[in-house]
């Protein structure tokens, strides 16, 4: 089968002048299903996972859309100003504004994954289920030390080793903050669709522990849980990858 042509980028607006861009495949049909990638921090729509999410819809008629939040990616914007809370305003203006109508699959991968809960709690009309990829919600809690929250505190920014390139990881202090605010997993989160998540057996970002407390907290019956052996967090290995669209194609049966 040949790969589908690539979606045009184009731009939305969510109302304050902000262009965030976007990639959108529409359903085939305006009953079929479509579904919401959303990228880890500092990461963008057209990685692997992205693609290959995208060309699995559209094998299969559904709908696509994957955005880069502003200040990542093609969007416009300055890093230093995005927050969870600003991110997620995008997610939402997303969902109304470029897919108003049918059922969404949330598709998060790590940050994107802590979104896609957020979202989920705020369009419970609108979702049919979600799939967390190396999801990493409540990270700025459990994700930095009481010396690196000092730094965030005192300097206003934190810069650490980065694993998967040259440049530093830089964490901002609005940011941190935000995220500290819009913790899930101290309480019952009221998501009752189907929920499946991929994790790596040695993801070195995310602690097993962290995906298993998700999953205690979410009130869904149906949760399900996958861990690829020998897996790290990226999960963008081929066999991976095939994994995670094996409980996309589920989650997409599900909400027919």
């Amino acid at each position: 089968m040949n790969p589908a042509s690539e979606p045009e980028l184009s731009f939305l607006d969510p109302g304050d002048g902000r262009r965030i861009a976007m990639r959108l495949r529409e359903p085939s049909a305006p009953t079929t299903a479509s579904v919401l990638f959303l990228p880890g921090y500092a990461s963008d729509m057209d990685g692997q996972k992205a693609v290959a999410i995208d060309q699995f819809c559209a094998s299969r008629g559904l709908g696509c859309l994957r955005i880069d939040y502003s200040g990542t990616g093609s969007s416009a914007g300055d890093f230093a100003s995005g927050t969870l809370a600003r991110w997620l305003d995008e997610v939402l203006a997303a969902i109304d504004l470029a897919t108003p109508d049918g059922r969404l699959i949330l598709a998060g991968s790590s940050m994107g994954g802590w979104l896609a809960l957020h979202a989920a709690l705020r369009r419970k009309d609108r979702v049919a289920g979600l799939l967390g990829i190396a999801a990493a919600p409540d990270f700025t809690d459990w994700g930095y030390s009481t010396e690196d929250r000092a730094v965030l505190i005192e300097q206003g920014k934190l810069e650490r080793a980065n694993a998967y390139g040259s440049e530093p990881m830089v964490t901002h202090r609005d940011f941190w903050l935000s995220g500290e605010r819009m913790r899930l997993l101290f309480a019952a989160i009221d998501i009752i669709v189907p929920v499946r998540l991929v994790i790596g057996e040695k993801d070195p970002e995310v602690p097993i522990g962290v995906t298993l407390k998700l999953v205690e907290q979410l009130r869904s019956a149906d949760v399900q849980l996958k861990l690829i052996k020998n897996g790290g967090h990226r999960l963008s290995e081929p066999h991976e990858i095939h994994a995670i669209l094996v409980e996309l194609h589920n989650l997409v049966e599900l909400a027919k």
